[in-house]
């Protein structure tokens, strides 16, 4: 059970970020990590290499920042309308769910959003106005508001005279 020091190039989920120092067990740094260039060893080179792997790391967290602090301004600004289709008494037939918001976000700005992202407890069934929050980064969530119509259908008004009914023949019984 001999374990080795590495240094992280990349994020790998459940070990570390890039240019973290780790300690993890031989074997998978030599069968997983190191022939996938996600990490390299620990030697007096690298240690002196770390900075410049920190600084990178800090420039692109910075960047995902700044890009998820303007993608929660644009997303602030959007006005949006749902149509649900609603019955005589204004009970909905369907729902607006976390799918159908990431559909009509992908569609307004251009940009995949994964439906996981979007703080949505239960799909939503009333109409009106309606605020959902938006998971962009660890630091930056986006408040996301849109307003839910009934789709009224116009009422075919009725004629004067009804149509007269068909003329039905008596029913058969079946003897079993």
């Amino acid at each position: 059970m001999s374990s080795t020091q590495v240094i992280l190039t990349e994020n790998v989920p459940g070990l570390g970020a890039e240019a973290d120092v780790v300690k993890v067990r031989r074997g998978y740094a030599r069968n997983f990590l190191l022939p996938r260039a996600k990490a390299y060893e620990v030697t007096p080179a690298a240690l002196r290499q770390l900075d410049t792997l920190k600084a990178k790391r800090a420039e692109r967290e910075a960047r995902e920042l700044n890009e998820a602090e303007e993608l929660a301004r644009r997303i602030g600004k959007l006005k949006v309308t749902f149509i649900l289709q609603t019955g005589e008494t204004g009970k909905a037939f369907g729902s607006i769910t976390a799918n159908d918001l990431a559909a009509r976000l992908k569609q307004e700005l251009d940009r995949d959003f994964d439906r996981h992202l979007l703080v949505l407890e239960h799909p939503i069934k009333t109409t009106g106005e309606h605020e959902v929050s938006i998971k962009l980064h660890h630091d930056v969530t986006a408040k996301f508001k849109f307003h839910v119509k009934s789709a009224e259908e116009p009422k075919p008004e009725v004629a004067a005279e009804e149509p007269a009914q068909k003329p039905r023949g008596p029913r058969k019984r079946s003897s079993k």
